[in-house]
């Protein structure tokens, strides 16, 4: 027997957040706004651009007597064709390539202009240069000597370095700054250790703050030192095609020129580079790894968050922070007193998936079978979405961060509920007056049982120390006994 759903299949032929298939792109679009632009489709075309015109642009300033320096017109017009460059825009490149099937090729066609149709039917359709005949004259420049991997991944260097440097690294440096302060806000807040999930020496809530910021600051400098790197040296990266054209022109120095030269401005129309760190050495690709350096220094730094995520949703759990509440929100269906940390939960989850794609980018990116293969080429397309699940852990863990506020009361009281953990510094101080059979005597007295003050303290009372010693550990408290704990987090 045939059965048939009845609920009635959408069209997804115009795509919404509701039918995307992505959380990116869908439940979670509107937090990823300032990462769209550069890592998606439209980026990567944007980009594509760029690097075509700034190729261009170089070509004319390399002293050929067949490609005479652009004028400022012709320079400003090029440099409004990167700045303004649309969704229409990026469309009518995405059209050309309904025809040609070759997206590099789209990218120069519409920048050049070319022959649509065959024979009799064949009409020009006009593109950016036609705008000037100065451009259109030199049109054969476009995409000169250049391999489709020279424009590529010149691109996908561009895009990272947009994506890591205005979204990723700010970030991080929210949350960093974040943890800094409750570090020095709660420096000296004692809070009671658990090592193996049993109760530990004290220390302070800002001292543990202060290890998680500590690590963050090493893994995002890790983040932010990776070099950038870009090639342009044709088909194989021996420059073959250029030197076919001008033998004796130094092409590795103005390869060199092109990319490391800083990226151009309204300002300054004369100088068109890429600010980018030069490859001397490749195959047809890019050996990309500075990208798998940077993608695991990435995941590193999101390890670390997902450490944190899960100690301070135990803590939440413990009662050691409340969280602030928002009106209207609703922490179960059936339970209305929940209130659930579920921004942390969602930073976990989300750094969970955003390594998984992070450690395969830094795995297989740097494997290319003899001069090349396409392998790297789809999952290239996905640098994006990695850095979306990591932007949108970020954003997560600092919404998280700033409903937390902390809970003195249920500190104390697990601080006073643990006099078990003064065992340590009584044996210890034990040991220095050559008291023998310290560890075991406190480990007698305090393994496995509930220990009050008045125990230690009759303990205390029995020990042949100087009394000025009797006397300071009989002042000591847990919450007392966290040793430079304050001092550390306030140092960060």
């Amino acid at each position: 027997m045939t059965s048939h759903s009845t609920t009635q299949t959408p069209n997804t032929s115009d795509f919404s957040a509701i039918t995307a298939l992505s959380p990116l792109d869908g439940r979670y679009a509107a937090k990823l706004a300032k990462l769209r632009p550069i890592m998606s489709e439209f980026g990567y075309l944007q980009y594509r651009v760029q690097v075509e015109i700034t190729w261009f642009v170089g070509l004319s300033d390399a002293g050929f007597d067949e490609f005479k320096p652009l004028s400022k017109a012709a320079r400003s017009h090029l440099l409004n064709i990167m700045a303004n460059f649309s969704e229409r825009d990026a469309q009518a490149i995405k059209d050309i390539e309904k025809v040609t099937n070759h997206d590099v090729k789209a990218v120069e066609y519409w920048l050049t202009g070319y022959f649509s149709g065959t024979g009799e039917t064949k009409t020009w359709v006009k593109g950016q240069f036609d705008a000037l005949p100065e451009l259109h004259a030199m049109r054969g420049f476009v995409h000169f000597a250049c391999t489709s991997e020279d424009i590529n991944n010149t691109s996908h260097a561009l895009q990272l370095k947009a994506g890591r440097d205005r979204v990723l690294l700010p970030a991080l440096d929210g949350i960093i700054t974040k943890l800094r302060e409750m570090a020095h806000a709660y420096a000296s807040v004692p809070m009671l250790s658990r090592t193996h999930g049993q109760t530990a020496s004290p220390t302070t809530v800002g001292k543990e703050i202060a290890n998680v910021m500590m690590r963050l600051t090493k893994a995002r400098d890790n983040i932010a030192r990776v070099s950038i790197m870009a090639k342009m040296n044709g088909a194989v990266g021996n420059y073959n095609a250029h030197l076919s054209a001008w033998p004796d022109f130094d092409w590795e120095a103005f390869s060199k020129g092109v990319i490391e030269r800083a990226e151009p401005s309204t300002n300054n129309v004369d100088a068109f580079g890429l600010g980018l760190t030069f490859q001397p050495y490749s195959i047809q690709i890019e050996p990309h790894d500075y990208m798998a350096e940077m993608f695991d220094a990435t995941a590193r730094a999101n390890t670390i968050l997902i450490d944190w995520a899960r100690d301070v949703w135990a803590y939440v759990s413990l009662g050691y922070f409340k969280q602030k509440l928002k009106a209207g929100e609703i922490g179960s269906s059936t339970m209305p007193h929940k209130v659930n940390p579920i921004d942390f939960e969602n930073a976990e989850g989300n750094l969970g998936m955003a390594n998984a794609m992070l450690k395969h980018l830094s795995e297989k990116l740097p494997i290319s079978r003899w001069q090349r293969d396409l392998t790297d080429s789809t999952v290239l397309r996905n640098m994006g979405v990695a850095f979306g699940y990591t932007t949108l852990a970020y954003n997560s863990m600092m919404v998280g961060l700033n409903k937390l506020e902390l809970n003195e009361t249920a500190l104390n009281e697990d601080l006073n509920a643990a006099w078990e953990v003064l065992a340590e510094p009584i044996q210890t101080v034990m040991r220095r007056y050559g008291v023998q059979g310290a560890y075991e005597k406190l480990k007698e007295a305090t393994r496995g049982n509930t220990v009050t003050a008045a125990d230690l303290h009759q303990l205390i009372a029995s020990l042949d120390i100087p009394e000025a010693e009797k006397t300071r550990l009989l002042a000591m408290t847990p919450a007392s006994y966290v040793g430079k704990a304050a001092e550390l987090a306030k140092r960060v």
